[in-house]
């Protein structure tokens, strides 16, 4: 796996996120209320609602556009909704956060 920096954990907000360009699509980076790091798709599997702009609650996220509710550790939609994001790699050591890609080339947003 490559494991590529993309920051420190308090470049993301409590229950908050932000965004990794990279070649393999948008990842959006979660940083819960309790410090867990999760990383996904940033697009909901519905009508691809940017879920980095969604509600942190918990290990899930409730898309922005039609509240969707996304978990960060399965990617899958919950409740009676169905659809799933692909789950990132992420690797939190001593607050330096990198996410594992298939490809080395990104650009931070």
């Amino acid at each position: 796996m490559n494991w590529i920096t993309i920051g420190h954990i308090d470049d993301i907000p409590l229950r908050g996120a932000r965004c990794v360009k990279t070649p393999e699509g948008k990842i959006a980076v979660f940083r819960t209320a309790e410090n867990e790091v999760f990383a996904i798709e940033d697009h909901c599997p519905h009508k691809g609602g940017p879920l980095s702009q969604g509600i942190v609650h918990g290990k899930a996220v409730t898309c922005p556009l039609h509240n969707w509710v996304i978990s960060l550790e399965t990617g899958r939609a919950l409740g009676a909704d169905e659809g799933e994001v692909r789950t990132i790699p992420v690797r939190n050591e001593g607050g330096h956060l990198s996410i594992a890609l298939e490809s080395l080339m990104m650009a931070a947003e």
